[in-house]
């Protein structure tokens, strides 16, 4: 990047909207929009490794962000005890005679000869495992969602550090990227994008409904913090008093101090990611795989495995994702099943990358931090913009209308984005070389 002053000027524009946002609004906000816009980048480098990479069409982006998001309940909170004396042996079991009852069905299909008594075969083993399944699973569950319902009704975690959920939320997505790859990735490519975004809401549907994992729509609270709580440090008599001398109210020097920290971790992560990226993508591995997007025949032709190089990607691009999508359930501080939509913000997501520059992962990372910035400003900027218009007009029907178009300022916005990027700089703002 050091050696393109395009990137450096486009990425010292984007730096300057954070600063002219932290001197007009406040550093608060300010850090907080940095910090979404770390996650969104480190989203944005998971999309661009699938598609800038391999040129797979993967909507189902939010089904891997909540799957990093389960990984910090199940790796950072305690165990309930009480729900596992209750039923959580009968939980675990109900699985694992489920994951048999599959492994079976894969086993008997392979080995069989192909006829009439394969399928037959299949099918007795499919229905007997299900009913063993359910007549195991279904007590379990209901013992454990009758723990204290208000308050718990889940298993919990292992109760082990939240850093830890990070990575795990990698190697949660990583897996189901695999189970999908294997089912997903001999479709054609329109066929590819609606069965990943099925598969999400297949996902975010189960998170939402059953309670005994994560509680359900009823949320997780309380996730641990990597970071100091707001309420110790000014219950800190040094830090209260440094933030005095300092000209700060300890309150508000308190949470800016609590987004550093978060923004200080992000950063190191967002780091590490394009480090490796950067080496992956200028490797001969790296250019098998842009030659693979390129011609798929050609590099079939010169003995490279098409399906098995997508199937890798795939993976690690799932397990960026989840990565990102276990750092933003740590920074909510709750898992809350009904926020992921996947239409909306996996579209967001994609407007980052195309916008950014498709196949360049400076361009994700400069899409990441300008779409979320405009994603949060838009509105206010436009509510101001509607006011001053509509200041010397008399109350009625057009000022009304006029203020509240405000509110759809963001659509519009990252419609007309994308449009004049498609127009005047199709290959994003930072073009791949």
């Amino acid at each position: 990047m050091t050696a393109n002053p395009r990137a450096l000027l486009l990425f010292a524009a984007v730096a300057a909207l954070f600063v002219a946002t932290g001197f007009m609004t406040s550093w608060n906000v300010t850090l907080t929009i940095v910090n979404m816009g770390l996650i969104s980048a480190i989203m944005a480098l998971g999309v661009n490794m699938q598609w800038g990479y391999a040129g797979l069409f993967n909507i189902g982006v939010m089904g891997f962000v909540a799957l990093g998001g389960l990984a910090c309940v199940l790796v950072a909170l305690p165990p309930v005890r009480e729900a596992w004396a209750a039923g959580g042996l009968r939980v675990v079991l109900g699985l694992a005679l489920g994951a048999a009852t599959v492994i079976a069905a894969i086993l008997a299909w392979a080995r069989l000869p192909a006829g009439r008594m394969r399928a037959l075969a299949v099918a007795a083993i499919l229905i007997v495992g299900f009913f063993v399944f359910r007549a195991v699973f279904d007590p379990g569950v209901a013992a454990v969602e009758a723990v204290n319902p208000a308050g718990t009704g889940y298993l919990g975690g292992l109760g082990l550090p939240i850093l830890l959920a990070w990575p795990a939320g990698g190697l949660v997505a990583a897996g189901a990227a695999y189970l999908i790859g294997k089912t997903a990735l001999g479709l054609r490519s329109d066929y590819l994008a609606i069965a990943t975004l099925g598969i999400s809401e297949i996902v975010i549907a189960i998170l939402k409904n059953e309670d005994w994992l994560a509680r359900g729509v009823k949320n997780v609270t309380n996730i641990p913090r990597p970071v100091p709580y707001e309420i110790n440090l000014l219950q800190d008599t040094g830090f209260v008093g440094w933030a005095m001398r300092n000209g700060w109210e300890p309150a508000t020097a308190a949470s800016v101090v609590v987004k550093l920290c978060y923004a200080g971790l992000f950063l190191a992560v967002l780091a590490i990611l394009i480090l490796l990226m950067e080496r992956a993508l200028n490797s001969p591995w790296g250019r098998m795989m842009r030659a693979i997007r390129d011609n798929e025949v050609a590099a079939e032709a010169m003995g490279k495995d098409v399906t098995a190089r997508h199937l890798q990607i795939f993976v690690l691009g799932s397990a960026v994702i989840g990565i990102a999508g276990a750092m933003m359930t740590t920074l909510d501080g709750q898992l809350t099943p009904g926020t992921y939509q996947p239409l909306r913000f996996t579209f967001l997501v994609w407007v980052m990358v195309i916008v950014g520059g498709s196949g360049n992962n400076w361009g994700a990372v400069l899409g990441g931090f300008l779409i979320w910035w405009l994603w949060v400003m838009v509105e206010p900027i436009g509510l101001w913009a509607m006011n001053l218009i509509a200041s010397g007009l008399d109350d009625g029907f057009l000022r009304t209308r006029l203020i509240d178009a405000a509110a759809h300022m963001r659509l519009l916005v990252m419609g007309l984005v994308l449009l004049f990027v498609l127009r005047f700089s199709p290959r994003g703002l930072i073009p791949e070389r």
